[in-house]
């Protein structure tokens, strides 16, 4: 597996991958995928050998323009942080580690002292609560969000 930054060829095909996996991340039209791509400090996809995208994630550092409710309640509670917007894994390449690979390369490039962000307990997403938790992640607050769900905001601390 290959681990390398987004370039916008990328785009179409991690678009797929993000709507597949809705509603553990929040759906986006291809605008809205790019323009929070272009904001973040860490974009990162995994590859397989066959060059096929497996899975991303997108990471934002504090101060963005960014208007997601849970990234603006960071910015109010956090100075020094990098904030996970999404992680999506296609279904043909889950449970193969690609989660943990990607967490693992984007804590090797932060220099933030903080790794925050949500998931999901309405609807409840058990697997991620586990895997976060599992990953060193606690809970700091749990949220009503302007869209009817509630969510689990995280913090790790990276330093």
């Amino acid at each position: 597996m290959l681990i390398r930054d987004i370039v916008d060829s990328d785009l179409p095909a991690l678009l797929t991958i993000n709507n597949d996996n809705v509603p553990a991340v929040g759906e986006v039209d291809a605008a809205r995928l790019a323009a929070i791509a272009a904001e973040s400090a860490i974009a990162i996809v995994a590859e397989d050998v066959e060059g096929v995208l497996a899975g991303f994630c997108l990471v934002l550092p504090p101060g963005m323009t960014y208007d997601s409710s849970n990234y603006v309640w960071f910015n109010e509670h956090y100075t020094d942080f990098i904030y996970l917007d999404r992680v999506a894994v296609a279904e043909s390449h889950r449970s193969q580690g690609i989660g943990a690979s990607l967490y693992r390369e984007v804590e090797q490039r932060a220099t933030a002292e903080w790794f925050l962000l949500e998931v999901n307990t309405r609807p409840r997403n058990d697997g991620s609560l586990r895997f976060h938790a599992r990953e060193g992640f606690n809970e700091v607050i749990e949220r009503e969000t302007p869209y009817g769900y509630a969510v689990s905001m995280m913090a790790k601390r990276l330093r």
